[in-house]
């Protein structure tokens, strides 16, 4: 019988670290060795300080959770590590999976993706963030030489900032509140401004704040008839948005982009497999290294988890995005 280590979460701000067992792989699965986990900061916060409201219980499932929302649970989706036992071609790989942060697993083969050459194994972290960009760009449907403005310098904001960059003649800007942020927004590539400074009548505004005064500002500086794009999750937390104003006279649209499914207009064509597989591929650019800000082992993790839902913002000075675990010492 194998061992692994993983993390679960007790509580409400509560988690702690457990040895549980693992079978051997059967036919057509897996055995295989983490090496890292990255933390999805917004989503895993609210899990993590029990913050799932009772609708989205099952809409909200990991797909390799245990437990049940709000605890005990472990839940995770951003997972790299190596494959030891299991098909020839998969054995040795380094692969991408869905799963919770925990030293190592068994899963059916077909739910693990190969890293591409090119990425490093710590950068691959980013597939699940990167997936949810390209599900907003999905969703957003920029044009050539369209001005962006992206509200929101978090994970998911800097990941879609960056694939926005790449749009010929476009304009993209990186709004956040933190002024720490625009050396981030410089090695992505993007403009930078602070909200007062955002610039106005924006083909299109994507809200990746998480907050409501980051709506509101989406809606201040679309153009008229311009859509704001809500890419933020906010677990059960209000948010009021002022609907009146020129909100009407100016035929604003909000429109809501989920990762849980591929937009309608792809639908047909990908599948979410087709999706994280290109997520993999476009992690071969380098900028995405900005995002990768602090790094711990493993065993920090329920002290990195706590520190970071009461809203630790800074790793020796630096905006914290993405925080990676190290699992290569585990014994």
């Amino acid at each position: 019988m194998l061992e692994a280590t993983a993390f679960w979460i007790d509580g409400p701000g509560v988690g702690a670290l457990r040895t549980q067992p693992l079978d051997a792989p059967g036919d057509g699965e897996v055995l295989v060795r983490t090496r890292h986990t990255g933390v999805s900061r917004g989503t895993e916060s609210s899990v993590f300080l029990g913050r799932v409201p009772r609708s989205e219980h099952q809409r909200m499932r990991a797909p390799f959770q245990e437990g049940d929302f709000p605890a005990p649970v472990k839940y995770g989706y951003l997972n790299v590590g190596v494959v030891e036992r299991g098909p020839d071609a998969l054995v040795g790989r380094t692969v991408f999976t869905l799963f919770p942060h925990q030293s190592a697993f068994v899963v059916p083969a077909d739910a693990v993706l190969p890293v591409p050459e090119g990425v490093p194994a710590r950068r691959a972290v980013l597939a699940g963030a990167v997936e949810t960009g390209v599900n907003v760009l999905w969703d957003a449907a920029p044009l050539i030489g369209d001005r962006v403005t992206v509200v929101g310098a978090g994970m998911i904001g800097c990941c879609v900032a960056r694939l926005l960059s790449d749009i010929p003649q476009g304009e993209v800007t990186l709004v956040d509140i933190d002024p720490a942020k625009r050396q981030i927004a410089e090695r992505l590539g993007v403009r930078f401004a602070e909200p007062d400074a955002a610039p106005r009548d924006r083909d299109i505004v994507i809200d990746a704040s998480g907050s409501a005064s980051g709506l509101q500002l989406a809606l201040q500086t679309v153009a008229t008839e311009g859509e704001v794009i809500e890419a933020s999750w906010f677990g059960d937390a209000p948010v009021p948005v002022t609907l009146g104003a020129d909100f009407h006279s100016r035929r604003l649209t909000i429109r809501s982009s989920q990762v849980g499914m591929v937009p309608q207009r792809r639908r047909g064509t990908r599948t979410t497999k087709d999706r994280l597989a290109l997520a993999l591929r476009l992690l071969r650019d380098p900028a995405f290294d900005a995002l990768l800000s602090a790094r711990s082992s493993w065993r920090e993790l329920p002290a990195v988890m706590a520190a970071l839902a009461r809203g630790a913002a800074t790793a020796d000075g630096v905006p914290v995005l993405c925080h990676t675990i190290d699992w290569e010492d585990e014994a």
